[in-house]
């Protein structure tokens, strides 16, 4: 047996509405239709896509790992028959959120395609909790968010993983005993400038916990509260810090900054995309949900 288009259109609206009911409903058809489609899937696919609850369907790593193929594709066809059938998009700026370095240096050059094409975009940065509360209010359409939502109402999707590597500009770490670090841990570095973007250390404090299996005891030297600044004040040698892989690629790649350890399991954050769950229907914002699983495979 291959696998349907329709299985897969099916696929996608349950996994928008985390209910098998409520996708027969949007679908048009019955809810017995809707579970034959998704077990034959299943059954293709060699593994669950849905855990059944008493009040929706919960998708499984599988299912985030589906999602992300055939998602872009399934809308892409729906636009196409819709313009066939000269439906008409309905053209507003889409209100989009998530953390100035992620947007700025990833997310704004994924998009400039359907800029192109005459979509319209309003982005608003600031911090996770901040833009969900917005986006639960109905002031911004998706969220770009380093936490995973727990909002009843909100749909989150995994996008991409970052991942947070030790760094230092090739000059100083020339000049730091390396060779102790990984046995000696970070106590080696002590009496070197910590550069972090908040008091607290946030991305540093992980880091330790995760690879030295403690916390920093230290006050950071110089803070700059976006993360573009943090990567400037390393790459210029001002003092080492933790940062997210994708926003020094160029620079690890060029020599500029390089990483001082290489643990076995590197620490790492998800990011998600976030809607109101009752909005991806929305045939622009459909686009761009699609659009950003697609393009947020390469981001890492």
């Amino acid at each position: 047996m291959s696998v349907q288009l329709n299985w897969l259109r099916t696929f996608v609206t349950v996994y928008r509405l985390g209910s098998f009911t409520k996708a027969a409903h949007r679908l048009g058809i019955s809810q017995p239709a809707v579970t034959h489609q998704i077990r034959h899937l299943e059954k293709e696919m060699g593994r669950p896509l849905f855990e059944r609850l008493p009040h929706g369907a919960q998708p499984t790593a599988a299912a985030d790992g589906l999602l992300r193929e055939v998602q872009g594709p399934v809308d892409a066809l729906g636009q196409a028959v819709a313009r066939s059938l000269g439906k008409e998009v309905v053209h507003r700026p889409l209100y989009v959120g998530g953390p100035v370095e992620l947007v700025t240096t990833r997310l704004i050059p994924s998009v400039s395609d359907l800029v192109a094409e005459g979509t319209q975009f309003r982005f608003r940065f600031g911090l996770a909790e901040d833009l969900l509360a917005d986006l639960s209010a109905g002031e911004l359409d998706l969220v770009l968010s380093t936490i995973r939502p727990r909002s009843r109402g909100i749909r989150a999707t995994p996008l991409v993983d970052e991942e947070f590597v030790l760094l230092a500009s090739a000059e100083l770490a020339a000049r730091l005993p390396l060779d102790r670090l990984a046995a000696e841990g970070p106590a080696v570095l002590a009496d070197v400038p910590l550069v972090s973007y908040a008091e607290s250390l946030p991305i540093i404090r992980r880091y330790w916990r995760t690879v030295f299996d403690t916390v920093p005891a230290v006050t950071p030297t110089l803070v700059v509260p976006d993360l573009r600044g943090a990567l400037a004040a390393v790459r210029s040698s001002a003092g080492i810090s933790v940062l997210p892989s994708y926003l020094c690629a160029e620079e690890l790649a060029a020599g500029e900054v390089v990483p001082l350890l290489q643990p076995e399991v590197p620490p790492i954050n998800t990011f998600y995309l976030a809607v109101r769950q009752d909005e991806l229907p929305h045939p622009l914002l459909t686009l761009l949900h699609g659009h950003l699983l697609m393009k947020g495979q390469l981001w890492s």
